[in-house]
Order: C-alpha cells, then structure tokens, then sequence
C-alpha cells in the first residue's frame, strides 16, 4: 500500500522510533505535585536553551500563548498584534472570553512584519476611554515566513521604550532559527536563542517541525512562569504522568533541530518542482510551508484538486491558495509525487 503524503500541516508528525523508545523508558511523576523529574527536566532545559529563567509544560500552543497574555495583561488590557497571527486569528479568541483581554489587530505588511509606525500608533494614551496597552505579540515564523531579526530588535525595543511587555508566539521558533543561521553562518541554537532574547516572554511548540506528538513550553522569568501556572490551572489545569510526553519534546530538543533545513530544502523542491506548472503562482518559501496560488481558468477548481490530491494519496489544504507543509514524515518521493499529482490535474 502506498504510503499517505501528508502535506496539511507538521503537525501531523508521529514519533519516531527513538522517539517512542525515550517515551516508554522516561521516568514518571506527578507534574502537579511537581515531582516528575522528566517534566522539571524539559522546562530547565527548554529555559536555558532560550536564555530565561523558568519554563512550563502545556499541552499546546493555544495553552501557552493564552496563559502568556493572561499573565501579562488584565482585564481591561490590550495585546498588539498582527491580523493573521495565530493567537489573534486561530486560538478562538480566548483571551478576549476567558481574560476579557482585547486584542488591537494589525495589517501585516508583506514580509510578515507590522509597521513600527502602526505599532506606535496602536499605542494608547493613559485615557479611561481606551483599553490599556500592555503587550506587544509577534510571531516567528509566520506563515512560514522569517521576521527579519534587525526588525525584530526594533519592534521590541520600541515595545519596551513604550512600556509595553513582549511576548512571542515561536511555534515554529526553530524554523525561524535553522533559516536564520544559514543565512548568518551561525548555528540554530545560538539563533533562537538571540531571537528569544528580544521577548519577555516565548512559547515554544514541540509538535509541529520538532516531530513530538503533544505539547509546547513557555518561557519567562520564575515570577513570570508562576502567574502563567496559576492561568494554566484556570484554563484546564496541568497534566499528571505528564514524563512521557516531555521525554518526546527532550528527545526533540536533541534530536530534531538541526534537521529543520531538510524539511526547508524539501519545501525549495516542491516550491520548484509547482513553479513549473502553469495555473499556479508560487510564493517561494523561506522555512518549510509553500503557498500556491490558483489563477486564470484553475482558480476555481481548489476543491476539486484538494479531492484529486487525496485521490492519490497527497493531502494538502487550502481555497484558492493552496497550502503545502514539509516535515521528518514527508521526504523527495513524496514530494515529486505531489507535483506529479498536481500537474496530471492541471494538465487534463
């Protein structure tokens, strides 16, 4: 049986088997009582690895990036944030329900950036009128787009001149740092850990790029992490023999940085293998998602490709723009085999 080629998301990684066997041997505690050792384990490491001082397991990304905003804002507060940042558009507008924390959206421009101007002028005065702006949000890669770091040191360092804290969504942090240090010559460690040193406080996700199955971490200072553990317990509370699914997101930190640039060469080869084809316009990717737009008479046929895809065994999203994500489950096979799929339906 021929296997699947799932390009949908990474989050749809499963352990590998190195993975699983650290899972089955990790020891076990009870996280709550904070007493399991592989948990205390990941968040040390995850927190030095970053350069602060304290971590916290969560469950997911969603998890993390609304128990940072909740620590960092109050009610009547308001976040800074870009139009198409997930924890604005994808995260269900929890802070706005659960925190009663309002969210001041911005226009990217279109490198994924927001305007220092627009930033600015976001910022409110110390008016009754207006919500208190408290928190700048950014996030890193954004659709799978590096945020150039000069702009990140100006954006924070603006943020922080205003008196504003700084938080970043790094789901795809690693991303970011693989692209990072080829273009600097610089190792990806040593990158996220001076894209993190722009923020008060970072989530990372381990089960996107980095191949765990469960689970991110936020990063901050030990009074930080302590209001974002009360948060945790507020929106659902911590897991229990949690050590497994920490020894998953360990193995990773270990195991899986680095091998980002192949998911990122894999996305270069399906960016050109689609290029090629007419009907499409590819925007070229920089981390390991490729976007393809749909023109001229294939514009509306998405949907009727997305279920040609699927017939062959190739799952992808998207509407007019399709949306193609590489990860450690997808290799060249795979990827020629979506662009022969691709190009047999635009070809009929």
């Amino acid at each position: 049986m021929t296997a699947v080629v799932d390009l949908r998301s990474d989050t749809v990684t499963r352990p590998t088997p190195a993975m699983r066997a650290a899972m089955a041997d990790a020891p076990l505690g009870d996280d709550v009582f904070g007493d399991d050792t592989s948990v205390n384990e990941l968040q040390q490491n995850i927190a030095n690895l970053l350069g602060f001082e304290a971590a916290l397991f969560v469950p997911s990304g969603t998890q993390s990036n609304l128990c940072a905003i909740l620590s960092h804002c109050q009610r009547g507060d308001e976040y800074i944030v870009g139009q198409m940042a997930h924890c604005y558009r994808w995260e269900g507008g929890g802070a706005a329900v659960l925190g009663s924390v309002q969210p001041q959206p911005l226009a990217h421009a279109p490198d994924g950036t927001l305007a220092l101007a627009d930033i600015e002028a976001a910022i409110k005065p110390d008016d009754p009128h207006f919500a208190r702006s408290r928190l700048l949000a950014l996030e890193n890669t954004l659709g799978g787009r590096l945020l150039p770091f000069d702009y990140l040191v100006q954006a924070t360092g603006l943020a922080q001149q205003r008196g504003l804290a700084r938080h970043l969504d790094g789901a795809r942090l690693f991303n970011a740092a693989v692209a990072q240090a080829a273009g600097a010559g610089s190792d990806p460690r040593t990158e996220a850990r001076r894209i993190a040193g722009c923020f008060d406080s970072v989530s990372v996700c381990f089960s996107k790029g980095l191949g765990a199955p469960v689970g991110s971490a936020l990063c901050g200072t030990r009074e930080f992490i302590d209001r974002a553990r009360r948060i945790r317990k507020m929106a659902g509370g911590a897991m229990r023999q949690a050590g497994g699914l920490a020894a998953a997101a360990s193995y990773a930190l270990d195991h899986h940085i680095e091998r980002l640039a192949d998911d990122h060469a894999l996305a270069q080869r399906l960016a050109d293998g689609l290029a090629a084809l007419n009907g499409l316009v590819v925007e070229p990717p920089q981390t390991n998602i490729v976007f393809a737009d749909l023109t001229g008479t294939a514009r509306n046929r998405a949907e009727p490709l997305l279920k040609h895809l699927a017939a062959q065994g190739v799952l992808a999203t998207g509407l007019y723009r399709l949306r193609f994500v590489t990860h450690l489950d997808v290799d060249a096979a795979g990827i020629d085999r979506a662009v022969a799929a691709i190009r047999a339906f635009l070809e009929a």
